[in-house]
């Protein structure tokens, strides 16, 4: 028997669990600060085990992984190089859904000396993404061709039937981490040049998004793009840009939000008893007698449209409600956004991703699009759960049953890992549909 040491129960944790639990040989013991999810999760299966864990305990944390053949960290990303460390000393394997940090690259040389592999960005974006995408790339340069230009599209929305709101979105992962990571720097290349963004300025640069047989989207982009320049190994690409989905309005609304400031996570202790008026007046300084909605209006000047002052509305930024009982402006929104856009019993999310790539040989110059469009199973699991967890549930068990042998730190875009894992949820109808266009 292999025993699976999975960290954490969360939001996209369920797919994995019992994916793993019905592969015969495993043992799966999921450790979680809520013992309850993890029962949840297990939900009495006989090879399953749940139990406490405070990641913080250093001694019970070395303990589960000296006992596991391989650990699947679902923690917060800020918990994944120490959780690899201890692997490393055990010699056990190791697969996150996350993107690889300067931090664990630098475990390289430590993963291969110990013999085992430490396969991150195995999710769906990062993780079919890049396997997708690797799959392509590798086509191309097999026949002689190169990747001239690749941009890269993904996020997860409410299926049409379920997009009742007026921000277009809810929350199938961390509300907290949707709305951290509209903070984040961006850069990316267009027809060889290198255009950095600010944090600040994130959502003022966004575009429409066509992809057919689809509503219009749009799009911005998605941290730092030019490492996959490398990752991807595409020496003569001249436009690289990987982007974030949402439906229309989300960008403009947004650009207030982070104008407001509500996104601070500096620890505060002069909250207690304000409203979300008195937060937002509080924001804009708003002179006496005038409304919180025409305050927020003057502050935000012509950002501030008719459209998104009634999205705010909406949200509530302007009522008498009272705050929740937390520490900081962005966990006070963390909390509202997941209040107001969670999913209904029964509502289905969608996944969308979207590769186009531009590719040239001696004779020719071609299009070529990738597209997975993928739903939620109603009262069952979100695609989102299915699409990042169930990659890595498919690349652990190759790596536990030695089909997949590398060690090192790895994300993936070796043959020897999308191939199979790409053909294994295609059997789950989680597919990537590929056309060609001669230009």
């Amino acid at each position: 028997m292999k025993n699976v040491l999975v960290l954490g129960a969360g939001l996209v944790s369920r797919p994995l669990v019992r994916y793993l639990l019905n592969v015969p040989e495993f043992r799966v013991t999921v450790a979680s600060r809520t013992v309850s999810k993890a029962v949840k999760l297990i939900d009495g299966h006989p090879q399953g085990k749940a139990i406490e864990l405070n990641v913080k305990n250093d001694a019970q944390l070395e303990e589960l992984v000296s006992k596991c053949d391989l650990a699947i960290s679902l923690l917060p990303y800020t918990y994944h190089v120490k959780v690899a460390e201890l692997c490393i000393k055990h010699k056990k394997h190791m697969v996150t859904t996350s993107y690889i940090s300067d931090a664990m690259k630098a475990l390289d040389q430590k993963a291969k000396d110990a013999g085992i592999v430490i396969l991150n960005e195995i999710g769906v974006d990062p993780g079919i993404d890049h396997m997708s995408a690797m799959r392509i790339i590798h086509a191309v340069e097999n026949s002689g061709g190169k990747v001239v230009s690749f941009r890269s599209y993904c996020g997860g929305l409410p299926a049409p039937e379920a997009n009742d709101n007026p921000f277009g979105y809810k929350f199938s992962w961390s509300p907290r981490g949707v709305l951290m990571a509209g903070r984040n720097d961006a850069k990316y290349m267009k027809d060889g040049e290198i255009i950095e963004i600010e944090g600040k300025n994130l959502f003022r640069n966004h575009w429409p998004l066509h992809i057919e047989g689809e509503p219009e989207y749009e799009t911005y982009p998605n941290r730092n793009s030019l490492p996959y320049i490398e990752t991807y190994g595409l020496k003569d690409v001249k436009t690289m840009f990987r982007g974030t989905i949402r439906n229309t309005g989300w960008c403009k609304t947004l650009i207030c939000i982070v104008r407001l400031g509500v996104l601070d996570d500096t620890e505060r202790d002069d909250l207690a008893g304000l409203t979300y008026s008195d937060l937002t007046r509080r924001m804009v300084n708003a002179p006496d007698g005038v409304t919180t909605r025409e305050a927020t209006k003057l502050f935000l000047g012509e950002d501030a449209s008719n459209d998104v002052l009634d999205r705010l509305e909406w949200l509530g930024l302007f009522s008498s409600d009272k705050l929740p009982d937390e520490p900081t402006y962005l966990d006070v929104m963390t909390a509202r956004f997941l209040e107001k856009m969670s999913y209904k019993e029964g509502e289905r999310d969608m996944l969308v991703l979207y590769h186009d790539f531009l590719a040239e040989w001696p004779d020719k110059k071609k299009r070529i699009t990738s597209t997975l469009v993928d739903f939620g199973i109603p009262h069952g699991d979100s695609s989102m759960a299915r699409t990042v967890s169930l990659p890595a549930a498919i690349a652990t068990r190759l790596i536990l049953q030695e089909k997949i042998k590398i060690t090192g730190v790895h994300a993936p875009v070796l043959p020897e890992i999308y191939n199979p894992v790409l053909s294994e949820l295609e059997t789950m109808d989680i597919v990537c549909k590929e056309k060609e266009f001669t230009l």
